[in-house]
């Protein structure tokens, strides 16, 4: 498990503008779902920007976040560091299509209450998704949730004429990206052990899906 704690110039920082569109309604459900206190684990922190957010507005939270690519992993490092938030935790290395990315997490925290997960299984391969949901089952306890954000298709069609655009030019960068099948995500976390309980529809045609463990 590779944990950076260095400190990183002002320049590794990134801001994707995407973030503070969704961050309040996203804030708004983790609110009504999260006990407290609660750690949460993040998988595919990206910039480090939610992290950084919903730690500042839940400060009963103790935020872990992770990614698995090095440039986002600094700029998660450099916005923990200049903002300060004393509940959100140095972010570590995880990479989701891993079979052993829940005991490395294990060995890493004591318990994970939950899982948030925003922006990830339409920019990778289906394997990332299929990851993400077996490591989630095996490391959550009953009654543990994973928050999971982006777009989807429903039965099998786009829910707007923008996301069928999206997808198109995902599948241009790369032809294992795209928007998922809300159906076969349910598949998946059926298969892990988790249970939809809630859709929320939020900005830019994008949901925001709650599972529960069994």
């Amino acid at each position: 498990m590779v944990v950076l704690r260095t400190r990183y110039k002002a320049s590794m920082k990134r801001d994707a503008p995407a973030t503070h569109r969704n961050r309040e309604p996203i804030l708004e459900v983790l609110r009504r779902w999260l006990p407290e206190p609660a750690r949460v684990l993040e998988v595919a922190s990206g910039t480090g920007q939610h992290a950084i957010f919903f730690s500042g507005a839940m400060p009963h939270i103790d935020w872990q976040p992770t990614d698995h690519d090095p440039a986002s992993l600094e700029s998660t490092a450099s916005w923990v560091s200049e903002e300060g938030n004393s509940n959100v935790r140095a972010p570590v290395l995880l990479d989701a299509s891993s079979p052993t990315w829940s005991d490395e997490m294990r060995a890493e925290l004591d318990s994970v209450d939950a899982i948030f997960n925003a922006n990830m299984i339409h920019i990778s391969p289906w394997a990332v998704a299929e990851g993400l949901f077996t490591g989630a089952g095996d490391l959550l306890g009953s009654g543990g949730l994973l928050f999971l954000y982006g777009p989807f298709k429903v039965g099998g069609e786009h829910t707007s004429p923008s996301n069928v655009l999206f997808n198109e030019s995902l599948r241009e960068r790369d032809p294992l990206w795209g928007v998922r099948d809300l159906e076969r995500v349910d598949e998946i976390a059926a298969a892990a052990g988790l249970l939809r309980i809630e859709s929320n529809e939020l900005p830019a045609n994008n949901k925001l899906l709650v599972f529960r463990r069994g």
